[in-house]
């Protein structure tokens, strides 16, 4: 292999961009922005796509062997940004500043998320962060909660080892 190629080649990320296509396929569910009323917006599915990855990243958080795959998977949301900022016209020049303030809010999210299933009430950070702060009928809002609930349940339910050999359970 000659040095460009090492230089150029993506590293393996295992299990890693299946895992995140899997992610993108969840959040990408109309029940979220039908039943849910997420808006089917950019922002509206970043929201989403955050608030699921969160539910993995949060199975996956302390895990022996997870920190690699975490981090993997993490790599697998920045480029699929970067190329859907750089899809909507965001200029080279800011494209890094963009990626960096959507980092700080998976953390954000991370941390409301954790809270939030901690204390079996999701209610008040999906408000702040899926509805950017407008809260929907309570019934959507529900279905968001319940929806994510579920998807963190079935995640516990399985080990980490079989999703990092063979993917999120159905």
């Amino acid at each position: 292999m000659t040095f460009f190629q090492r230089l150029f080649r993506k590293p393996d990320r295992g299990i890693a961009p299946h895992l995140y296509r899997q992610i993108v396929a969840l959040a990408r569910q109309p029940h979220w922005y039908v039943e849910g009323e997420v808006a089917d917006s950019v922002d509206g599915r970043f929201d989403m796509i955050a608030a699921v990855l969160a539910m993995v990243l949060l199975r996956l958080e302390g895990e022996a062997g997870a920190v690699a795959p975490s981090t993997w998977i993490a790599e697998c949301f920045v480029e699929d940004m970067d190329g859907q900022l750089r899809q909507i016209g965001i200029g080279d020049i800011v494209v890094g500043k963009h990626i960096g303030k959507m980092m700080g809010m998976l953390g954000g999210r991370l941390g409301a998320y954790r809270a939030g299933l901690a204390a079996g009430d999701l209610k008040s950070a999906l408000v702040r962060n899926v509805y950017r702060g407008h809260a929907p009928a309570d019934a959507a809002l529900a279905h968001v909660e319940a929806g994510l609930v579920a998807l963190r349940a079935r995640f516990d339910a399985a080990s980490v080892a079989a999703i990092l050999s063979t993917g999120l359970p159905e």
